[in-house]
């Protein structure tokens, strides 16, 4: 009897440690990734810049482009300006923006892409989507995984510490996302890709749960793991499904609401995620979820980042525009303003202060 099984997307390559970086020539020098040693390097003007010094004398067929943020028009310009040459693979060595562009660029160009993040602030790192600014505001574009994924503890420890407590919204907001989508399954019978949803929920609940902080090697390590996992997840189901759900469609309201005051998106997923679990009545697991935000130094409330309750209602009101089609808790329950409001006085009577 034959044995029927599927082929998951997902690098060849995942190396999550102190010093990893030291050790990037070898992967690179894989035979699945680059023969020739001919390869594109994009790298921001901060964080990446920093490391080419140290990285050029052990990469000496790379080509270096730097890339001035993170536009559509920047991935374009990058994928025209690799087209000039002949290369094995894309190297994205930064933050996401430049995670995000080179991802996209690659793609354009038919090249494989290593991504090599000097932070942890969300979980696009390993994901096949690049989002992008353009003229209409934020879109996001479907890209093949990384072919390899290099994170180098050290660096990262080095990072702004909000860009690692971004990424720790990012990942416990998948505990919310997985909610909605079986919400969504029992009541509109949307299908539930069972193993993309059990590496999200699993991903999220191990940095949840995980007693250490951003000091703490083992935490960061859990952390990188989390957002690599996440973004196998989202190409096992085929879209964002398992980590994008209600706490993701106030964020994006956020952003297109106040784009010159939203916060940094980990921050408002976060926080829409303990608010979404309070609305869904999980009460309990939304009081714990704000507990670990806020020992991670987490917004839990609006204020926190700058927002009047008035602003956050609006928010909240509009998230279900963001993403046509999706059902969450929000689409669900389908609250007017006055109900949203008497629902977060209760949210942040059920957290404290």
């Amino acid at each position: 009897m034959p044995v029927l099984t599927r082929l998951i997307p997902s690098p060849v390559v995942v190396d999550i440690r102190p010093g990893a970086l030291d050790d990037l020539a070898s992967v690179l020098a894989d035979q699945r990734i680059s023969q020739s040693g001919r390869l594109a390097v994009a790298v921001s003007g901060g964080s990446g810049a920093r490391l080419r010094e140290r990285l050029a004398p052990s990469l000496p067929g790379a080509t270096w482009y730097e890339v001035g943020g993170g536009t559509l028009d920047d991935a374009i310009r990058l994928a025209g300006a690799m087209k000039a040459d002949h290369y094995d693979a894309v190297v994205g060595l930064g933050g996401g923006k430049i995670i995000d562009c080179a991802k996209f660029a690659a793609a354009r160009v038919g090249l494989p892409l290593v991504a090599v993040p000097t932070n942890l602030a969300h979980d696009g790192l390993c994901s096949p989507v690049a989002t992008l600014d353009n003229d209409a505001g934020r879109g996001s574009y479907g890209v093949p995984n990384p072919i390899a994924v290099v994170i180098d503890l050290d660096i990262i420890r080095e990072a702004p510490a909000r860009f690692v407590r971004a990424g720790i919204g990012d990942a416990i907001s998948n505990i919310n996302a997985i909610a909605d989508w079986e919400l969504s399954q029992r009541t509109t019978g949307e299908k539930v890709d069972g193993l993309a949803a059990a590496m999200a929920r699993q991903a999220g609940e191990a940095v949840l749960r995980h007693p250490g902080g951003i000091g703490d090697n083992d935490f960061l390590q859990v952390l990188a793991e989390a957002l690599v996992l996440t973004g196998i997840a989202m190409s096992i189901s085929g879209d964002s499904r398992p980590a994008s759900g209600s706490c993701h469609e106030i964020n994006h309201a956020f952003d297109l609401l106040f784009p010159k005051r939203a916060a940094s998106h980990g921050e408002q997923c976060g926080l829409g995620a303990a608010f979404a679990m309070h609305l869904r009545g999980a009460h309990e697991d939304a009081a714990f979820m704000a507990e670990v935000l806020r020992r991670h130094g987490l917004p839990v409330l609006p204020e926190e980042i700058g927002f009047s309750v008035d602003e956050f209602v609006r928010a909240v009101e509009y998230a279900p525009k963001t993403r046509p089609g999706r059902y969450t808790i929000l689409e669900h329950l389908d609250l007017k303003p006055n109900q949203i409001k008497d629902s977060y006085a209760d949210y942040v009577k059920a957290i404290g202060s």
